[in-house]
């Protein structure tokens, strides 16, 4: 997402990583919400430094597809965001999302200090109590070590590609279910 968010950024901005699946999906979901600055596609997670899109595809670098997140935390905290995140991606599943299979595609939270990996704790256990899913929660949670931004033609993928059939099929019934479960954090104008 390039451009800012309507509600006006504090000046203390955070960053939080998220990894559930296609980044194109994740990517679409986090910019429909209030409070959230920019949301960069990429790769974490793995061990070969700067990796492309067709290496990660290839399941061998070790990284997930994720985003990055900058968010204004007293309009979206942490805390909210972990839980949108967990809430809008299918946690349960091991290496996959839907039809997306590999470790690139695995559930993943990447913290950037031991505020967040607690937070996440509090909120994945919160979440695994109330068995909201069937199965049990498998999201890895880790530090972040390195983020590599992906390639700029997967920025703002589904607001470019409206009419592609995996953003009608996949992506757009992911931000329908955000819009409909979370009306009250999306961005004045969404619908």
């Amino acid at each position: 997402m390039s451009e800012p968010s309507s509600s006006r950024p504090s000046t203390a901005s955070s960053v939080a990583t998220v990894g559930g699946g296609c980044f194109w999906c994740t990517e679409a979901v986090f910019s429909e919400l209030r409070g959230v600055i920019r949301v960069m596609p990429g790769y974490a997670g793995g061990n070969v430094p700067n990796p492309t899109y067709e290496q990660v595809c290839g399941g061998r670098t070790g990284h997930a597809e994720v985003v990055q997140i900058t968010f204004d935390p007293a309009i979206l905290p942490y805390r909210d965001l972990v839980t949108i995140f967990m809430t809008t991606h299918d946690p349960t599943t091991k290496n996959r999302q839907g039809a997306d299979v590999g470790t690139q595609y695995r559930s993943i939270l990447l913290y950037q200090n031991e505020t967040q990996r607690g937070v996440a704790e509090e909120v994945l256990r919160s979440l695994e109590s109330q068995r909201l899913w069937r199965g049990k929660i498998v999201t890895e949670l880790a530090p972040l070590a390195t983020f590599y931004p992906a390639e700029e033609y997967h920025h703002n993928y589904f607001a470019r590609n409206p009419s592609q059939a995996y953003c009608q099929f996949v992506i757009a019934p992911k931000v329908g279910k955000l819009r409909k479960q979370y009306t009250d954090r999306l961005r004045a104008g969404t619908t």
